[in-house]
This record gives structure tokens, C-alpha cells and sequence, in this order.
């Protein structure tokens, strides 16, 4: 195949804690493509259904048509070689191959925006994204509100008990904080002060 875009090929990424404009951003740079007449398409992890299943959602509601794919060597399958923008959103969720296939789409000559999350509820790099932010041509960190105090914030603060890496929520399940303010792995388990009475 040869290049089909008039850049050459690219990655971008965006990315920073949630509720931060991720998806909004990604959906601007998607839309004015769409507006300068090139085709868009776009893909979201099969997990992420919060929103709608076949739809890109931001927080604020802004939304975009996606595919949804159970694992990135699925986006390959389902590209159209005549698509010059390919939109990807919470890339975190993806398996590592994700990084193989943005960089094969560049090559191809396709720009390829990217959207999610650097760092998982503990403060750790989440998923392909290290690898992703290290091979782009262009990355943008957006900061959300600290939900404590106000300040920009940078990481994703779980509010439930639950250790597993991936628990797919809103605010009812996290919320936004700057570093002084956030508590890596979740809120600190409190003591049961009225234990049941044994038997």
C-alpha cells in the first residue's frame, strides 16, 4: 500500500488523568479533519461501553460514530485503505500490539490520533501508552480540576476499594487529582470500628 495522506504519516497522543478533555480533544481534531474532507475512522476498545457502544463520548457528551474492537490487531481488519485519519480512544485498554499497529497506519501514511490515559488508579503507565507517548510525533497532556482542592490535576484517584487495573467507570467511580492530593491505589481501607459480634 502506498501513503495515502498528504503528511506522510503520524501519531499523536493525548492523554492525561480523566475527566480532562481526552475524548474532546480527540473528537475536535477528528471532526475539523472530517470538515477539511478527509476520512476519518475510529475505534474504541470493546470493554468501553459507559456511553454507547458505538460511539466515541467525551464527559461533556460530545460524541463521534466509532468501531469497537476487542483487540488492536482487529483495527488492521476493519481500516479502510482510502482513510487518510484514524481516531483511537482510551488506548490504555488496548494490548500492547496497539503500538505495532499505530506505527504500521503511520507508515501507510495515515495520521493517527490516539487518546488516553498515562497512568493507571495506582500512578503507574497504563497499558501501551509508555510506548505510544515514546514513538509519537506529537504529544499534548491535558489536566483536568482537582476534585480536592482546585489545582490542575494530573492523575486518576478510584474511590472504591477494587485492586484490579481496569474498572471501567465516571465519576461515580473516580475522580481527578493533583499530587498532593492523591491517594496511589485508592482511598486508604479504614478499620471496621463495630467488628459483628462472634458467636
Amino acid at each position: 500500500m502506498q501513503p495515502t495522506g498528504p503528511w506522510g504519516g503520524g501519531i499523536e497522543v493525548i492523554t492525561g488523568s480523566m475527566f480532562s478533555g481526552k475524548s474532546e480533544e480527540l473528537i475536535r481534531r477528528l471532526r475539523r479533519a472530517i470538515i477539511a474532507k478527509q476520512r476519518v475512522q475510529v475505534f474504541k476498545p470493546g470493554l468501553d461501553d459507559r456511553y454507547a457502544a458505538g460511539q466515541v463520548v467525551s464527559h461533556s457528551k460530545w460524541r463521534l460514530e466509532a468501531v469497537r474492537v476487542a483487540k488492536a490487531a482487529d483495527i488492521l481488519e476493519r481500516i479502510d485503505p482510502r482513510t487518510d485519519v484514524v481516531g483511537i480512544d482510551e488506548a490504555q485498554f488496548f494490548d500492547a500490539d496497539l503500538v505495532r499497529v499505530a506505527g504500521h497506519l503511520a507508515d501507510l501514511g495515515k495520521r493517527v490520533i490516539l487518546a488516553g490515559l498515562d497512568m493507571d488508579f495506582r500512578g503507574r503507565p497504563f497499558g501501551p501508552m509508555p510506548e505510544l507517548l515514546a514513538v509519537a510525533e506529537d504529544v499534548e497532556k491535558v489536566h483536568a480540576i482537582c476534585a480536592r482542592c482546585g489545582a490542575p490535576a494530573a492523575y486518576t484517584q478510584r474511590l472504591t476499594q477494587a485492586q484490579e487495573q481496569v474498572v471501567v467507570g465516571a465519576a461515580d467511580v473516580y475522580e481527578a487529582r493533583c499530587r498532593r492530593c492523591f491517594e496511589p491505589g485508592g482511598p486508604a481501607v479504614q478499620p471496621d470500628l463495630y467488628p459483628p459480634d462472634e458467636d
